[in-house]
């Protein structure tokens, strides 16, 4: 089967990027599921309706989120309609909306796509994700429940997206960080089949401060003043993420790799497929 993620979609340019590039790497990939991270997709905050199904339009099969989840209020609303737009689900009982999204493929396949959240220098502070993300690998057993896990875990730290890496590896497909912006080098498959990155990187302008307009981010760090509220950059988007083969028996990973396109990054494109 094969798998992609696309990292935090930031701003008009990081909505653009991938609206553009998305139907592209559909028609060239031929991929059985795509998964995107869109928390920072509405001006850098939250997620609109309108942004939510336009993702859904140029080829996103389940839309993720993250801290910035309800910084929209809209989506209060509408993600309890939205069965393919998750949050994380180790937001407290009463949050609305899901964590979990189960996508069954044109052949028939299942795909569990899950969505958690970290808890080290993060806001808001949510219930433990370990326990959490191990109720609903238990609940749905990889090669026996569905053909495909595919977590997305937001968190600041490295230290404890790795953790949750090897805490998922040979129960998940895919555990690929997000939230931090910045791609990292460690694309690799663990000793126990699944598939990992510490983070995807961003839909977004690198020419930025995280996907930020780089002034108030430099102004705040020397004057420690908020002056103006953030926004995003807005210069040419690198479409940033990560492509997965698994088997088809098992679940597991066989291959793995980095998405760099466009935009100011070193490109990267797919080589397996």
């Amino acid at each position: 089967m094969r798998l992609i993620f696309l990292g935090d979609v930031v701003g008009k340019t990081g909505r653009e990027a991938v609206c553009r590039e998305l139907p592209i790497m559909r028609e060239r990939y031929n991929p059985d599921v795509v998964v995107v991270n869109g928390e920072n997709a509405a001006h850098g905050f939250g997620i609109s309706l309108d942004i939510y199904q336009k993702l859904r339009e140029c080829g996103a099969d389940v839309v993720t989120l993250g801290n910035h989840a309800f910084d929209q209020r809209e989506a209060l609303v509408f993600i309890e309609r939205e069965p393919n737009l998750i949050r994380p689900l180790n937001w407290p009982a009463g949050c609305p909306g899901s964590g979990t999204a189960m996508v069954v493929t044109p052949s028939g396949q299942r795909v569990l796509v899950m969505n958690a959240m970290g808890r080290v220098m993060i806001e808001p502070m949510l219930d433990d994700p370990f326990p959490a993300v191990s109720r609903e690998l238990e609940r749905c057993h990889l090669a026996r429940d569905c053909d495909a896990i595919l977590l997305d875990f937001h968190g600041e730290a490295s230290s404890e997206k790795m953790a949750m890496g090897h805490f998922a590896d040979g129960r998940a497909s895919l555990v690929v960080g997000t939230h931090t912006h910045t791609p990292t080098a460690d694309h690799q498959i663990l000793p126990g089949g699944t598939a990992y990155m510490t983070d995807a990187g961003m839909c977004g302008d690198y020419d930025s401060v995280i996907g930020m307009d780089k002034a108030e981010p430099l102004q705040r760090f020397q004057r420690k003043l908020p002056v103006e509220k953030f926004k995003p950059a807005e210069g040419p988007a690198t479409v940033c993420g990560v492509a997965v083969e698994t088997d088809d028996k098992t679940g597991l990973a066989l291959k793995v790799s980095p998405i760099r396109i466009g935009g100011r990054l070193s490109q990267v494109e797919i080589e397996f497929w």
